[in-house]
């Protein structure tokens, strides 16, 4: 059986847009998956401590056969390849994969909690999201373009393809 999953891409370390593309292309390579769809890159403020470079972020669709925490398991794989170091919370990152949604599947343990639980306060994965799938819900039906009409301002600037390399 096949899923339906969103990840949220962010970096803003190292020339994040070439970390973000060089993802995509790990994503699309996962087993038992393809890539659907890729969202624009962005670029936003950081959430948490300000005294960080702006984030690059982005999304992409997958169809994929792996269970939720396998899935995990193959994205923080991705993270680590990356030079992921988990310092600070909310501090700066080399790429940061996030399992927004999951198909209708909601979950919550130590581990994963999807659909990931400040979705609704992040501009920099609601937009990428729409783009993506411009009628996409939650699984209680909440549809994306009314968490995106509600959400704050993180300062969002859509990037120019010649930038993504």
């Amino acid at each position: 059986m096949r899923t339906d999953a969103f990840i949220g891409l962010g970096s803003n370390l190292q020339e994040p847009a070439a970390q973000l593309a060089r993802a995509v292309a790990e994503l699309a390579a996962l087993p038992d998956t393809t890539l659907i769809a890729q969202a624009p890159f962005y670029t936003s403020s950081p959430v948490g401590p300000q005294d960080q470079p702006d984030f690059v972020n982005g999304a992409v669709w997958l169809s994929t056969g792996l269970e939720p925490h396998a899935l995990l398991d193959q994205l923080q794989a991705i993270e680590q390849a990356h030079g992921r170091e988990r310092l600070s919370h909310w501090g700066p990152r080399t790429l940061d994969l996030d399992l927004l949604i999951f198909g209708n599947h909601v979950l919550n343990d130590d581990r994963l909690s999807v659909p990931h639980r400040e979705l609704p306060n992040r501009d920099f994965a609601l937009q990428p999201l729409l783009d993506l799938k411009p009628d996409l819900t939650l699984p209680n039906g909440t549809a994306i373009a009314a968490l995106r009409a509600q959400c704050p301002d993180n300062r969002l600037r859509r990037l120019l393809p010649p930038d993504y390399s």
